[in-house]
């Protein structure tokens, strides 16, 4: 057999055996050290460990793919193969969300053998609609982005007697989490924090689309009742919301004058309320919001004393792990609150812990909402 013939044969089991089956050891015979030259100019050092790295992250992102040699031309020392890759993006793949977008794409590669039979030099025209799907996924993100920005509060209500802080730190692909305040009538004031399921423009267009109809409610309805807000943005989410969509949301309504807090819950986190040194929690009873119609919402009400807070948040706090896997979880959180409270921003005390917790290099996972409701404590 003929040299040209035997580096065919080694560049067909490569497509064969490590891309199509697998065969990752089967790199460290086929691969010395080699320069990569790649479809976006640029060269780079290789060795077999990387492209033993890189085919396992592709095969675990795109666990149907698959490779067809269409054509093989072998002159001297070098090898090209016309191919048609073929697969499904079903998982993350080097910082790009799953789409579930199949791709096909033919291209040529090039390998240049050494003497002893091992690839020294390759050359690539694949991977181009990989660049295409990440273009497209960053205009997603900044358009969910700013769907979620807009849809946000640009000033916090001033009430006497009270203070109100809100910390929003959006993760680098867009959940569904919202805030949101409503001046009522008699100076009363609706609190409202929420998620939408999912991620990227389909969470941001729901999250829009419920705060919007949150706002409208709050505005033709003279209702002292949350349950009653909950009940109406349901019934007129359930027709308007994707299927395996929907929304948790907690729905407060505070009398200043009377420091009234009455509050529902449409299936989010438990809120919590700092008083006598611990962090009570602030139950209701209610499904989410956009699930089916009919629903009713359990209401509740509390009357928050001279310097006691309470915390509303989303679970992009409790839910963030830490190199070991483990979550931050609620017991931590109720215990930090009980610790932290009377801080001057138990916000940025709780954030602080979480990056203690979760440690350096973290890629935050989910958006982190917190809204802190504080009564001011007596001059005296």
């Amino acid at each position: 057999m003929s040299t040209e013939e035997e580096n065919k044969a080694i560049f067909r089991r490569y497509i064969e055996e490590v891309w199509n089956q697998g065969r990752l050891e089967l790199a460290d015979e086929i691969f010395d050290s080699y320069l990569a030259h790649q479809a976006d100019g640029l060269t780079l050092q290789r060795g077999p460990e990387d492209v033993k790295r890189f085919v396992s992250e592709f095969r675990a992102a795109f666990p149907d793919f698959h490779i067809n040699i269409n054509d093989q031309i072998a002159e001297g020392d070098k090898v090209v193969v016309h191919a048609t890759i073929r697969g499904t993006h079903q998982r993350e793949f080097r910082g790009m969300a799953p789409t579930g977008k199949e791709i096909e794409e033919r291209g040529f590669s090039v390998f240049r053998f050494s003497e002893e039979g091992k690839v020294v030099e390759s050359w690539d025209s694949y991977y181009s609609q990989l660049t295409l799907m990440r273009q497209s996924i960053e205009q997603e993100l900044v358009l969910a982005r700013s769907i979620q920005q807009a849809s946000l509060p640009q000033e916090v209500p001033e009430l006497e007697g009270w203070r109100i802080s809100p910390l929003y730190q959006p993760a680098r692909e867009v959940g569904g989490d919202f805030y949101d305040f409503h001046l009522l009538s008699g100076g009363r004031l609706g609190l409202v924090v929420g998620d939408a399921t999912g991620k990227g423009v389909p969470a941001a267009l729901v999250m829009s689309t419920t705060c919007g109809m949150l706002r409208a409610v709050s505005q033709t309805s003279d209702s002292s009742s949350p349950g009653e807000m909950l009940e109406r943005v349901n019934e007129a989410l359930v027709p308007s919301i994707p299927p395996n969509m929907f929304v948790t949301c907690f729905y407060a309504i505070l009398d200043p004058k009377s420091a009234s807090l009455r509050y529902a819950n449409a299936g989010h986190d438990v809120p919590y309320i700092h008083r006598n040194g611990a962090a009570e929690e602030l139950r209701a009873r209610g499904m989410p919001l956009g699930l089916m119609p009919g629903m009713g919402y359990e209401e509740k009400e509390i009357v928050l004393e001279e310097g006691e807070a309470a915390l509303f948040y989303s679970d992009g706090l409790v839910e963030a792990h830490n190199p070991n896997g483990e979550m931050f979880g609620f017991p931590k959180l109720r215990a930090l609150i009980a610790e932290h409270a009377e801080k001057d921003s138990l916000e940025e005390a709780l954030l602080g812990e979480l990056y203690s917790f979760v440690g350096e290099g973290w890629e935050q996972e989910d958006d982190i909402t917190l809204l802190t409701l504080r009564r001011s404590p007596s001059p005296s």
